[in-house]
C-alpha cells in the first residue's frame, strides 16, 4: 500500500515537473511569436513592454501567475496584455504533458516537443501576421534531417542512412503535395491559393513525421480550416484564412493517432 502511494506521488510530481518546464518554455515562445516576424533576437535584450518599453521583472515574467496577479495588464503603463500570452503558455504546458504521457521520459519525447514547440511558434505567427518565418521552416526542415541520421528511430528504422532518407522523402512528398495543389488553385482561381510558408511547414512536417503522416495530414488540415473557414465567411464575407494553423493542428493529431487512422482507413 505504501509502495502504491509512493509510487503514485512519484508520478505526480514528475507531471508537475514536466507542466512547469512547459510553461517556462511556453514563456520563451511568446518571445519567439513576438520577436521572429519583426527579424529581432530573441535573446536579447530583456523582456519588456512593447508600450512603455520598460523592462519587465523577473516577479513580472512568471509563466501564468505573473498575468493573473496584473490582471493582464503591464504594472508600469497598464495596458492590456495579450491574453495570447497566458495561451501560448498553458497550451505548451499541456502538450509537454500529452507528451511525456504517451512517450515517457525518452529521446523521443524530446524530439517531439521541439517539433510542438516549432508548429506552436508558426501557428502564432501565422495567425497574427499571415507569414511563418523560416527560421521555424527551414530550420526545422534542417533540424529534422539531422535529427533523422542521428536517431533513425524517429521513422522506424535502426539505419542511420534509412532515417534520413525517409525525412528526406517526407520533405519532398510533403513540400510537393501542397506545392502543387497551390499551382492548381492559383490556375483555377486565378489569385494565390498557397503561401510558400505552408509549402514549406508541410515540408517540415514531414522531415519529422515521414511521407506518409505528411500525407495524412495534407487530408486532414482542410477539414479543420474549412470549418474555421465558414465560420469566418459567414461573420465577416472574408474567404482568407492562415492555413499554417490548421496544417500544425493536423500535424499534431497525425503525431498521436496518425498510426490508427491509416489502419482505419486500410483495414476498416
Amino acid at each position: 500500500m505504501a509502495g502504491f502511494i509512493f509510487s503514485n506521488f512519484d508520478k505526480v510530481g514528475y507531471n508537475f515537473f514536466i507542466f512547469v518546464l512547459g510553461l517556462v518554455t511556453g514563456s520563451f515562445l511568446n518571445v519567439c511569436i513576438y520577436r521572429l516576424p519583426r527579424e529581432q533576437s530573441v535573446v536579447k535584450p530583456r523582456s519588456r513592454c512593447p508600450h512603455c518599453k520598460k523592462t519587465i521583472a523577473w516577479y513580472d515574467n512568471i509563466p501564468l501567475l505573473s498575468y493573473i496577479m496584473l490582471r493582464g495588464k503591464c504594472r508600469n503603463c497598464s495596458t492590456k496584455i495579450p491574453f495570447q500570452y497566458f495561451i501560448v503558455e498553458l497550451l505548451t504546458a499541456f502538450m509537454f504533458l500529452w507528451v511525456y504521457n504517451q512517450f515517457g521520459f525518452t529521446i523521443l519525447s524530446l524530439i517531439y516537443i521541439i517539433f510542438i514547440c516549432g508548429l506552436i511558434i508558426a501557428t502564432f505567427v501565422d495567425f497574427n501576421f499571415r507569414i511563418i518565418p523560416d527560421e521555424i521552416n527551414i530550420g526545422g526542415i534542417i533540424l529534422g534531417l539531422v535529427i533523422s541520421f542521428i536517431y533513425p528511430y524517429l521513422h522506424n528504422s535502426s539505419v542511420n542512412i534509412l532515417g534520413l532518407y525517409r525525412s528526406f522523402l517526407g520533405i519532398i512528398i510533403g513540400g510537393g503535395i501542397i506545392w502543387i495543389t497551390g499551382i492548381i488553385g492559383d490556375f483555377v482561381f486565378k489569385k494565390e491559393t498557397m503561401g510558400g510558408g505552408d509549402v514549406k511547414l508541410l515540408a517540415m512536417i514531414g522531415a519529422f513525421l515521414g511521407w506518409k503522416m505528411a500525407i495524412l495530414t495534407f487530408f486532414i488540415a482542410p477539414i479543420f480550416g474549412a470549418i474555421v473557414g465558414i465560420i469566418i465567411k459567414l461573420r465577416t464575407k472574408n474567404s482568407l484564412i492562415a492555413y499554417g494553423p490548421y496544417l500544425s493542428l493536423a500535424s499534431v493529431v497525425v503525431l498521436f493517432w496518425g498510426e490508427n487512422i491509416l489502419m482505419w482507413i486500410l483495414f476498416r
